[in-house]
């Protein structure tokens, strides 16, 4: 039997992602620091999941479930529209690996591990950028040099959450597509 292409799992998986993604912020470790905070999250290895399985249409859910998280939080809600950008960017990254239909159908785990790379350093050159210009500079008040010298802070939060992310998305994209294609069904 060949598999089919259904636009409504597609939309539903969208939306499986962006709940996904909003719900496993919840649990996080974090760390106070002297601009700010850090913390340990599970939210990365949804955020490129969303990309690995949906292609760059991924980050939507990406940046959508984490922006609908902050909003949550008062300490967030005002940089709720960069985390939806950061986060964003971070499974479209991954997604755009994924970009072919093919890739997305037959993923192997090397082109799903490139994904979670890339998704995981667009987002960090986005995220440590962040860190020191919008939360060091511009709220903080803080000099570029003073700014910069608070990102090593953030640097081991960062690692783990990395280091999760690049090992579990790739995984948890090929037993999910395997059993969609079992089921006889395909996202793209």
């Amino acid at each position: 039997m060949q598999s089919r292409s259904h636009p409504a799992l597609r939309v539903a998986v969208l939306a499986m992602m962006t709940a996904l993604v909003f719900v496993v912020n919840y649990p996080r470790v974090i760390i106070p620091l002297s601009t700010g905070q850090t913390s340990f999250t599970l939210a990365n290895i949804m955020c490129c999941l969303s990309g690995l399985l949906l292609g760059p249409i991924g980050g939507l859910a990406a940046g959508l479930g984490s922006a609908l998280y902050d909003l949550t939080n008062p300490l967030y809600a005002p940089e709720c529209w960069l985390t939806f950008l950061t986060k964003g960017a971070m499974g479209l990254g991954a997604g755009l690996v994924m970009l072919r239909a093919k890739h997305r159908e037959e993923p192997r785990y090397p082109r799903c591990l490139l994904g979670a790379l890339l998704g995981c350093a667009v987002y960090y050159v986005l995220y440590f950028s962040k860190s020191l210009f919008y939360d060091g500079m511009l709220v903080g008040g803080l000099s570029l040099e003073a700014s910069a010298l608070l990102l090593p802070l953030k640097v081991p939060a960062s690692v783990v959450n990395a280091v999760l992310a690049v090992a579990a998305a790739p995984v948890l994209c090929l037993v999910i597509r395997s059993a969609l294609k079992r089921a006889h069904l395909k996202l793209a």
